[in-house]
Parts: C-alpha cells; structure tokens; sequence
C-alpha cells in the first residue's frame, strides 16, 4: 500500500509548485548574482546558499534550496535546474550546460542574464507599442457606438418633425444608430461569438501558420514583426553560439522562442537545409542554389528583413556567426 507520494517527483506538480518562484526580473537578478558570487570565487554550493538566505519569497526559498540540495549531492547545475519542472527554459539549462562543459560557467551566466534583460526589455517595449494603438481603437469604436446607439437616435425625430429632405450620409447615419439601439446586444453578442470563435480557430496548427504568415504581409505591422522575430531570433541564436552550444541544437532552441509560426517553420526549413550541408543564410532565404553543390531550397520571399540574411551570410564567410548574430540584434532591436 502505497502511503506517501512524493509531490516533487511529478513534472506536473513540480512545475505548479514553482510557478512564479523566478519569473521575470527576478531570474535575471538571480542569474545576475549567481555570476557576480562565482566570479568573486565563492563555490556553487556557497553561492546558492548565499542566494538562499538572501531570497524572501517562499517559493523562491524553496526553489533555490531544492537546486542547492542537487547540487550539493553531486549533480552538475544543468541537471539540478533541468529537473525543476519546467521553470528554467531549454535555452537557460543549454547555456549552462555548455558553460559547464567550457569551464567558463561564470561568464556564461554573465551572458545569460545580459540576454534576459535585453530580451524582457524588448517584450517590454514590444507590448507597450501594441498596447497604445489597441485602446486608442478600442475607444474611438466604442466612443462611436455609444453615438450611434444613445445620441443620434434622438435627434431622429427633430428631424421627421422638420419635414425637409435629409442628406444621404445622414440617412445612413440615423439608419445605424436606430439600429445598434435597437439590435446592440444582438451585435454585442455577436462580436464576442466571433472572437472566441476565432480564438478556437486559431489552435489548429495550419491555420495559425497561414494566419501568422499573412500578419508578416501587412504593411507597417508586417515589418515590424520581422524586425522583432529577427532580433529576438539573432541574439537567442548568438548568444547560444558563443557559449559553445552547436549550431544544429541552437536552432531547435530558437525554435521555441519565436512567437510567430511563419518564422518558426522557416527556421525548421533552415535546420533542415544546415544538416544537409547549406549555410544558415541559405537556408533562412530560401535562394535557389542550383549548380552549387549546396542542396536545392524552393524559390519564396524571406520572411526575415534581407539585410538580416545578408549580415548572417557575411558572418558565415568570415567564420563569425555568432558574432554577426549579435550584431544583427542589436540593429534589429526595436
């Protein structure tokens, strides 16, 4: 009979535990000191219980000491952070892991916590120019449909009484306002059904593919997205790199942190095209390579900004890639 269940040796369970445990600022600060206490030549096991007795949060305390515990058994740091369930991200226990291998784990965590705060940085700034527009629309609709539905009905009847001819733009205007005031929650209803209905559509693989590609399309917003997924893709990638990780892993990593499905899909097509022996800029372009020796890619528009795909192509010839990437994010960087 089966009397105790070890919480923590469930994924599931584990990941719910450490839910908000190092989120955020707060990983990048722990990162941040992990390196600082390593470079001033404290041992891990010390460092982490330094971090320990500095942490306030009880989920945090019991995440550090958890980590600690594993370390202090023998593990390496990879180990112990890869099984807390998910809360450290693939690209975070590779880096470390690589830095473990290099012997330079210190400066790895430096590059670390350097690449998390640019990359919460760019979310930050990212979500505050969606965000503007958003309620600005958001008002002006429903400052509109409050006209429509409550004011402009009112001055209908003035305008019967008057009995002169009205302007078609007015006709059409009065038409609608006594129409939401008779059928706005009718609408109302509506557009929440459409929304949701949209939201479901948008689980299917496929369609969120063809939905994400048209997005990259439109004008204005579609640059904006390639210059946002090739910054963020550049100096995940980049920064994998010049820790030591191999190219073919980085780019499954990069995979998981690209947000729009068009750019993840190419990035597959471009680790296929790597593994076959083509170069990465090739492969993110998709230039036919007839006559070449190189493998043969289909004829389609990059999605990523050509002078991202010309600055990887001339990183490669010079034998630095990863260099170049970082470079490519720092231009690319909105």
């Amino acid at each position: 009979m089966v009397l105790q269940v070890d919480a923590l040796s469930s994924p599931g369970l584990r990941r719910a535990l450490n839910r908000g445990a190092l989120n955020g600022a707060a990983l990048v600060s722990f990162t941040q000191q992990l390196a600082t206490l390593l470079g001033a030549g404290q041992p891990l096991e010390r460092s982490l219980g330094i971090l320990l007795k500095q942490a306030h949060e009880v989920k945090t305390r019991a995440l550090i000491e958890r980590i600690r515990e594993q370390v202090k058994a023998g593990k390496p740091l990879s180990q112990a952070l890869e099984e807390e369930g998910g809360q450290f991200s693939t690209l975070y226990i590779s880096m470390v892991r690589a830095g473990e291998a290099g012997g330079a784990l210190e400066n790895t965590l430096r590059q670390l916590s350097d690449y998390l705060e640019r990359s919460q940085t760019l979310r930050g700034e990212v979500i505050n120019a969606l965000i503007y527009p958003a309620f600005l629309v958001v008002g002006v609709l429903g400052s509109l449909a409050l006209l429509l539905a409550y004011v402009v009905p009112q001055f209908v009847p003035i305008f019967r009484d008057l009995g002169v001819p009205i302007p078609l733009i007015t006709q059409i205007i009065l038409a609608m306002g006594e129409f939401l005031s008779a059928w706005g929650l009718v609408v109302l209803a509506s557009i929440i059904v459409l929304i949701w209905g949209t939201a479901i559509a948008l689980r299917d693989p496929a369609r969120r593919l063809r939905n994400d590609r048209r997005l990259l399309g439109i004008n204005v917003i579609g640059p904006l997205l390639q210059r946002i997924e090739a910054a963020r893709l550049a100096r995940t990638l980049g920064t994998l790199l010049n820790n030591g990780v191999a190219l073919l892993q980085a780019l499954t990593i990069v995979r998981q942190v690209c947000s729009n499905r068009a750019i993840v899909a190419q990035v597959e097509q471009a680790t296929e095209w790597v593994k076959g022996g083509g170069t990465l800029a090739t492969g993110l372009s998709h230039r036919d390579e007839r006559g070449s020796g190189q493998p043969v890619a289909p004829r389609s528009a990059s999605l990523l900004p050509e002078l991202a795909i010309q600055m990887i192509d001339v990183g490669e010839q010079a034998g630095e890639l990863d260099g170049m990437l970082l470079k490519v994010a720092d231009v690319f960087d909105v």
